[in-house]
Formats: C-alpha cells, structure tokens, sequence
C-alpha cells in the first residue's frame, strides 16, 4: 500500500485551487465539540438500551419466557433499532444534503433524547402486560430512526469544516463519541450496580441512567445551537442546484463506493458487539461472575478508546485510512480467539486484558472509519451516501451480532464458532478495503466528481 505521499503527488491535477485555501485550515473547535458531544449523548443512549437489555429487559418485558429465549427477545428488541437506522439515514440523510447539516443534527439530538427518557418512564410487563414490550420496540425504533441520521451528519460536519490534511483526525472525533457514550453507560450502570441491590436495580434502579438523558440532551443543544453550516456544503450549494433525491443519486453515481462503506463496515460492527456487549451476557450467564466484573472491563477499554480513536485518525492521515485500517481488521481477526478463553479463566484482569485488547483492534478500524466513508462520496451526496454505508450494514452487523453468538453456543456447546464468526466478519471488512474506489475530492468545485479506479493503492 502506498503512502500518502502518493496521494498527495495527484492533488494538482483533480483537486483545483479553492481546495487549498483550506488545506491548513483548522475544524473550529466548537465544531469538534458539538459533534463529539452530540455524538457521545446519542450512544450513550443506545449503548444504555443494549446493556439494559442484556442486564434486565428479559426479566421485566418478557418474563414468561424462559431466561435464555428472555434474553434472546429483549436483544431482539435491541435490533430493531439497527433495522431503523437506515430509514433515517435515508430520511436524515435527504434533507441533511437537501437543506444543510446543521438543522438536521438538532433534530436527530431531540429524537433521540425524547425516546430515550420515555423509556426510564415505561410500565414493565407486570404493569401493562402485552402493551409494556410493544411500546418498547416503538421507543427504540425512534432512537434507531434518530441515530440513523445522527452519525453521517456530524462525521461530514467535523470534516469539511477542516483542512484536507487533517480529514482523517477531524472525521474520527465523532467516532469518540461512541466509546465516550459507551464509558457514559456502562459507568452510570456500574454505579448503580455497586450501590444497589440486584432486587433494587431491577425494580427502579435500571430507569435512573434512561432519565439522566433528559438533561444530557439539553447540554447537546446548546453547543449546537451555536455551530455554523458546513463550509463545503454552503460554497457547493452557492454554486450548484441542490440534487433532487439524494439517495437515487448515490446509488446512479457511487454504487462502488456504497457497497465498500457497507462491507467495510460488518467487521467493525460485529466485532464490537460481540466484544462490548454480548460478553456482559457470557460472563454472567457463563462464566457465572457478577455484572461489575464484565462492565468494569468495558469501563477500561472504552476510557483507553478515548485516546486511541483520534490516534489512529491521525495515522491514516499520515499512512493512508485503508493500510491503518487493515491492520486493525487483521488484529480483530487473530484476538476473536483469544477473547473467549481469557473470559473462561474466570479471572477478573484476564477479561479486562481480553476487552482492552479487542478495542485497540477495534479503535484502530474505528478511527479511519468515518474518513474512509465520507470521502467515497462527493460533497452533494455525502450526508446521504455515508449515512446510508454506514448503517445499512448495522442490520447485518451489530444487530445480529448477539443474538448469532447466543444461538451459535447454544448450538455448537463452544465459543470457537463465535470467534469464527467474528473472524469471518473482519474477512468481509477485507475484502471491502481492497476493493473499495479511491477518494472522492472533497472540494465544492469537484463535488461531482464520481469515485473511480480501484483502492488498492490508497
């Protein structure tokens, strides 16, 4: 794999001069913080559900199930949002390229946090019956709906408000904010495990970090209402009529680039649900230890994702996004078989080593992501092209992820045929990256330049 040396040798002949006058422009900072505590509030709310739905919404909306087919609906619950993302990135994604990226992420932060907070308020099973597990999958398909339109709009704001050496760094701030959400959940979760009882968290206790949204979102707002309009968008609608359907043009112009974001993105997302969430399921259900022991473990690895994310940022942009990113897909690959043997132990400091060590590998695919994505696609088309990448992939990826571990143990009696399955996951991401189309400039004067050539060298 080449250089970005290489890159940069072709600039002059397709990237035309107004994209140098923001070469050593910086992303303001307010721009960066927005994006990443908005980023950080929205995970934090959907990485809340996946644990509660790991921890107690078996118990409480399905409890005349037995506890493993308990477990395996109130994950099935958890997929749905997965199954919304894409639908919102469709409708987030048209307008965000339509009517501009500011508006749009206000909107997804308010949805978000509105079904979120009428989740810590929903009657369980015993309170309203069938209603109780029928409302909660209307609710965490609004937090899907609202994540979906989330994630495109503020990885292409943090990006285009930056200089073209700086896309890679930019771009992964918003992807800090998953690791920040997940801290953000699993430490409110562990706290109330350390000072409640089992009884008392199952009882009220769940419904406190689900409340706390409420507040978070208010804080979200107000650093956003002050981020102005993405440079780029704002020049290349100035000088060019706004695309009618924004996503029938992704798929007329960048079918290529569509289908790499979305292979590249399976083992990402399969290894990072198996590794932060299915193991809070394994290590209680399996390795019979308390929530804290796997929780305290996601905690660490998360904290040390804070740091890593914009590391590996700042490496693919000076080695290259896919030569980066390969090496992280090829580290997740080897660990998915050391993971479940170091959780089998039973020792506390060997499931944090098999979890710290699984989110460096993840950290290193994470970090690269969101440029990788975001410069497939040209400026006009963006919001939708990367939302759309992105998340239709979830449905195949992190929402299938735990409940195919589950099924898969359960059916084989051994953790090999998971550490297959995430192996074979990162195969796919592979063979995405390899074949994945050069970048798009992204400049207003080559907004419409289509992807082409192959990536191999990129």
């Amino acid at each position: 794999m080449a250089s970005r040396t290489n890159e940069a040798a072709t600039r002059p002949a397709i990237e035309p001069r107004t994209e140098h006058r923001t070469e050593h422009r910086p992303a303001p900072r307010r721009v960066i913080l927005a994006t990443l505590i908005g980023t950080s509030l929205e995970w934090y709310d959907f990485f809340l559900y996946g644990s509660a739905a790991a921890l107690v919404f078996g118990r409480l909306f399905f409890p005349s199930f037995a506890p493993l087919t308990g477990t395996l609906l109130a994950f099935a619950t958890y997929a749905v949002g997965f199954v919304a993302r894409p639908l919102g990135g469709i409708v987030f994604g048209h307008f965000g390229d339509r009517v501009g990226r500011k508006s749009v992420l206000m909107t997804t932060l308010i949805l978000m946090g509105t079904a979120t907070l009428l989740i810590g308020l929903l009657p369980t099973y015993a309170q309203w019956g069938a209603a109780a597990p029928v409302l909660l999958i209307v609710l965490r398909f609004l937090q899907g709906f609202g994540l979906g339109g989330e994630w495109g709009g503020a990885v292409v704001m943090a990006m285009e408000h930056g200089g073209t050496g700086r896309r890679g760094l930019n771009a992964s701030w918003p992807q800090v904010g998953v690791p920040a959400g997940n801290l953000l959940a699993a430490g409110v979760l562990w706290l109330l495990n350390v000072v409640q009882s089992d009884a008392a968290f199952v009882s009220w206790g769940w419904r406190v970090p689900f409340l706390l949204s409420g507040l978070l979102v208010v804080v979200g707002l107000w650093i956003r209402v002050a981020v102005t309009e993405s440079p780029l968008f704002a020049e290349v609608t100035a000088t060019a009529s706004k695309v009618r359907a924004p996503l029938r043009a992704v798929l007329a112009r960048h079918p290529r680039s569509l289908l790499a974001a979305m292979a590249t993105r399976i083992g990402v997302d399969v290894s990072f649900y198996t590794f932060t969430l299915y193991v809070l399921t394994y290590v209680t259900d399996t390795v019979h230890l308390p929530r804290s022991a796997a929780l305290s473990a996601v905690l660490i690895g998360s904290a040390l994702q804070l740091a890593l994310i914009p590391l590996f940022g700042v490496l693919s942009d000076r080695f290259g996004r896919r030569l980066v990113f390969a090496g992280g897909t090829l580290l997740t690959a080897v660990w998915a078989f050391a993971f479940f043997p170091l959780l089998d132990t039973g020792s506390r400091s060997s499931i944090v080593l098999a979890v710290v060590v699984a989110l460096v590998g993840h950290a290193a695919m994470y970090g690269p992501q969101a440029a990788f994505i975001a410069e497939l696609f040209s400026t006009r088309l963006r919001y939708s092209g990367a939302s759309m990448g992105y998340q239709i992939s979830g449905i195949f990826g992190g929402a299938l992820a735990p409940i195919v571990a589950i099924k898969l143990i359960d059916a084989t009696g051994t953790t090999l045929s998971v550490a297959l399955y995430v192996a074979a996951a990162a195969a796919v991401t592979g063979v995405g990256l390899a074949f994945a189309p050069r970048a798009v400039a992204a400049d207003a004067a080559a907004a419409e330049r289509p992807a082409n050539g192959p990536g191999l060298l990129r």
